[in-house]
C-alpha cells in the first residue's frame, strides 16, 4: 500500500529530522563539556536528548486553584536498607555532592535513597554510572516521569493525588529526624520531608520552607484539604521557619525537632495555633 504525502507534509517531515539531527549534535557537545549546561538543559526541556520523545511527565504541570509545580523528569534510587542509619549515611554522601538527596521507606519495607531531577533518562545514567565508577553507590533504578501518582492525575483526578500525597507522607511517621538546617545534614528538617513527599509523587516542590511558601497558591485556614502544606513561625512574629502537611482531621504531619521521630499533630494544639502563619496550595 502506497501512502500519498503532500509536499506540506514532506517539508514537515525534513525539518522534524533536521532538528533531531541538530538535537543530538549539541546533547553530543553537552556531553563533551563544550555546550553550556544551562542551554542544554533548556533545549532538552523542550525536545528531549537524541528524542522525539517528552522528557518529563505527558502530564504536564499540575495547575488547580493557580498554584503550579513542575514535574519530576529522571530520578536515580539507590540502596535497600533494613538499618536507617545507612540510608541517612548514604543520603548525606550523595547532598555533599550538591545533589537534592532524601531516605524514605519502600513498599518493602526497606530504606531506599532518590536524588536527581534529570531532563533526560541518558543524563541519569551517566551520571549514575559516574558515581557507580567512584564506589558511591552500587546497584540503581531509574525513575521515570510516568511512574509517578502526578502523571496519573489527569486520568483520576486530583482527589486520587491528595490521598496519594497523604498516604506517602504517613509512611514517614516514625522515621528518625535530626536537625540538619539548609544543608540537611542528618535526617530530613521540616522543610526536607515536605519536599521528599512531593518529589516521590512525582512534583518538583522546592528545598525549603521560605521557597515552599512562596510557591503556592494562599488560601485560607477553611479551605485547606488533604495534601497541602501548613506553615508555622516556630520563633514568633510572621517568618516562616516550619512546615507541614496537612492529611485531613485537622492533622499535619511534620519532622518536629531535633532527636524526634516524625509525627501527626493536631493544627488546633495550643502551640502550633499561636504559631501558624497559614497555608499553601500546590494541587
Amino acid at each position: 500500500m502506497i501512502i500519498q504525502t503532500s509536499r506540506a507534509d514532506r517539508r514537515l517531515l525534513e525539518m522534524s529530522l533536521a532538528w533531531d539531527s541538530s538535537l543530538k549534535g549539541l546533547c553530543s557537545l553537552y556531553l563533551q563539556g563544550r555546550l553550556l549546561p544551562v542551554a542544554c538543559l533548556l533545549i532538552l526541556l523542550l525536545s528531549g536528548c537524541g528524542s522525539r520523545s517528552p522528557v518529563v511527565s505527558t502530564a504536564g504541570p499540575v495547575v488547580i486553584k493557580g498554584g503550579t509545580l513542575a514535574p519530576m523528569g529522571y530520578t536515580i534510587q539507590v540502596g535497600a536498607f533494613s538499618n536507617v542509619e545507612n540510608a541517612i549515611k548514604l543520603t548525606e554522601t550523595l547532598q555533599g555532592r550538591d545533589l537534592r538527596a532524601y531516605y524514605f521507606i519502600h513498599k518493602t519495607e526497606l530504606y531506599k535513597v532518590r536524588f536527581g531531577n534529570f531532563p533526560t533518562r541518558e543524563i541519569a545514567r551517566s551520571r549514575a554510572e559516574a558515581l557507580r565508577a567512584k564506589r558511591i553507590i552500587d546497584e540503581y533504578y531509574i525513575v521515570s516521569p510516568n511512574d509517578y501518582a502526578a502523571a496519573r492525575w489527569r486520568k483520576y483526578g486530583g482527589r486520587y493525588l491528595r490521598d496519594e500525597i497523604v498516604e506517602t507522607a504517613q509512611t514517614f511517621i516514625g522515621v528518625p529526624y535530626r536537625w540538619g538546617g539548609s544543608s540537611l545534614i542528618h535526617g530530613f528538617d521540616c522543610s526536607g520531608l515536605t519536599m521528599a513527599v512531593y518529589q516521590l509523587n512525582g512534583l518538583d516542590l522546592p528545598r525549603s520552607s521560605k521557597e515552599q511558601w512562596k510557591a503556592g497558591t494562599l488560601i485560607n485556614r477553611s479551605q485547606i484539604s488533604k495534601g497541602d502544606l501548613v506553615f508555622f513561625a516556630m520563633s514568633g512574629g510572621k517568618a516562616v521557619s516550619h512546615v507541614g502537611i496537612y492529611v485531613g482531621g485537622d492533622r499535619f504531619i511534620h519532622a518536629p525537632g531535633r532527636g524526634k521521630k516524625i509525627r501527626s499533630d493536631l493544627l488546633d494544639n495550643s502551640y502550633y495555633k499561636r504559631r501558624f502563619v497559614g497555608a499553601r496550595a500546590y494541587l
